[in-house]
């Protein structure tokens, strides 16, 4: 076999290039640099000890790491007494008479934590007066008062819609939601819708989106549903395109049968924005994108401008997306 003679020796040394490249010398890390270490089994199962060692275990795990700590800021925020001086500004928050609180927490939502189990730990939360302001979907609101009518059953990403569809079986992701559920529910909220309209026409009530929602939680009286506690609590639910989904179908179909209910949305947004400019220290927790996101970061955004003047030390964010950041979904929660 003819040998190149281009091919190096046995022996010698390596070009000084690629060793310099690869042998490159490090610069000292910073005395103070987080070293990556997940938590020891061996050491027995704490939980809690657990979600505290994600903080060192790297990628997304920090990131929830990050989060709770943020989350936890707000909790403490929350604890402190609200200043004697601030009352005044603060009573303009809620005319339903929810009991101010030094940190006005919001919390926004997509409707697919609803249809999901992940309902039950927001119900916790409102449950608990843990959150002040929520904003979410249309279907973050209708999916609560479905469920409390029928359930919703657990199929795979891959069952086809058209299929389904024909058997009368909406697929949300791989959930499986019976057509018959929102039957169930035209004839559970039609009378409401009814009754509403009397007291629109009757006693002059302005009925807003927010104030539907609540209207609702009340007539659902059912303590498995989110907004029967928000409605006990009187936690304020905002939601400024109530109409897209089920509920905007509902609202179609009244229009025709008994025509005239009237849902205000410039007084709603005037009291969601309230919420944080009359606010002392204010907190997000923003789960998903879109629309609830935007809307609590509108109204936290009038917050910022004011913030010298109402000396308000503290504006704390938490927001979780599954969308990459390119997408721009979440650009305006920023990176901070």
């Amino acid at each position: 076999m003819e040998v190149n003679s281009s091919s190096p020796p046995n022996g010698g040394v390596a070009p000084s290039g690629a060793e310099s490249a690869v042998l490159l010398k490090s610069a000292p890390m910073p005395a103070d640099a987080t070293v990556i270490r997940g938590y020891d089994f061996s050491d027995g199962l704490n939980y809690h000890k657990l979600l505290q060692s994600f903080s060192t275990v790297g990628f997304q795990a920090t990131n929830f790491a990050l989060a709770v700590e943020e989350i936890n800021k707000m909790i403490a925020k929350r604890k402190e007494p609200l200043p004697a001086d601030k009352a005044e500004d603060i009573h303009k928050l809620n005319p339903c008479g929810r009991a101010p609180s030094n940190c006005t927490i919001f919390l926004g939502y997509t409707s697919n934590l609803i249809s999901a189990g992940t309902r039950e730990n927001i119900r916790f939360l409102v449950q608990n007066n843990m959150v002040d302001c929520i904003v979410t979907t249309a279907g973050g609101i209708e999916e609560d008062f479905v469920k409390c009518l029928a359930p919703t059953y657990l199929g795979n990403f891959h069952m086809c819609g058209r299929e389904l569809r024909e058997r009368g079986i909406n697929r949300i992701g791989n959930l499986l939601a019976p057509n018959t559920n929102y039957c169930l529910f035209e004839d559970w909220i039609m009378p409401i819708f009814d009754q509403m309209l009397r007291e629109q026409e009757e006693e002059g009530t302005r009925w807003t989106p927010s104030k539907m929602i609540a209207r609702l939680g009340k007539e659902i009286d059912n303590p498995e549903s989110i907004y029967y506690w928000a409605y006990k609590n009187n936690i304020p639910v905002f939601s400024p395109a109530l109409t897209d989904g089920s509920l905007g179908d509902m609202l179609y179909f009244h229009s025709y049968r008994k025509p005239g209910l009237v849902l205000d949305i410039i007084e709603d947004i005037r009291r969601l924005n309230s919420q944080a400019v009359y606010a002392h220290h204010t907190g997000m927790i923003i789960l998903g994108g879109g629309l609830m996101k935007h809307h609590i970061a509108n109204a936290n955004l009038m917050v910022s401008k004011t913030l010298k003047r109402r000396e308000c030390k503290a504006n704390l964010l938490c927001g979780l997306c599954s969308m990459p950041c390119r997408s721009g979904v979440c650009a305006a929660l920023g990176h901070d």
